[in-house]
């Protein structure tokens, strides 16, 4: 839940996958990217908080990732990315699957945040550390994943739910680490199948 911290981070997860490809070593692209101001954050402490997780997410993927994430299309690496929140998120994760994708499937195709308190209240009772967040909290979860589903292209402007379109690179690169990832995506099964072909 300490996903509070921005939106896809897109700019800056370009520029650390490019270093680490140069570097191999996350340290040495943490120590560079703190030394050299290279997320120009006004101050030290954010730059930290944000190159710290910008790292956590990008170790999410494999070194065929990366590589595709500095090359693809704007919007393939803003659905890569979205795949990175939602592997570093297990409740990001969930929500996709069970609210925007379950949401697209049954051609329900608005968002809107009491779709996202209502996952809440339900995560809550498997979950009773979730009924100890401050509803300031709470609003700034739903905040910062509204902001990383438009940042996604995955909900228009009004909160309705985009069809996404997902390239047969992307799949296959996708597949080969964990096809359930492609359930993050509103997306129909036989779409897949037909993209995948």
């Amino acid at each position: 839940m300490s996903f509070t911290t921005g939106g896809l981070f897109h700019r800056e997860s370009a520029k650390l996958a490019g270093l680490y490809l140069e570097f191999r070593d996350w340290i040495a692209v943490r120590n560079k990217v703190i030394d050299e101001n290279l997320l120009q954050a006004r101050t030290l402490n954010t730059q930290k908080r944000i190159c710290r997780e910008v790292i956590a997410r990008l170790k999410a993927f494999s070194i065929e990732e990366l590589r595709f994430l500095i090359d693809a299309s704007r919007q393939e690496q803003s659905y890569l990315l979205w795949i990175a929140a939602c592997r570093r998120y297990k409740f990001i994760a969930d929500f996709a699957v069970e609210v925007l994708r379950e949401r697209f499937i049954t051609l329900k195709t608005d968002l809107n945040h009491e779709d996202f308190d209502a996952f809440l209240n339900r995560k809550s009772e498997w979950h009773t550390e979730l009924d100890v967040i401050r509803p300031t909290t709470r609003n700034k979860l739903r905040q910062v994943l509204f902001k990383m589903l438009h940042e996604a292209g995955l909900l228009t402007a009004n909160n309705m739910i985009n069809t996404t379109i997902l390239t047969p690179k992307l799949i296959d690169l996708v597949v080969r680490t964990n096809r359930r990832d492609l359930l993050y995506f509103p997306i129909f099964e036989s779409d897949l199948k037909r993209i995948a072909q």
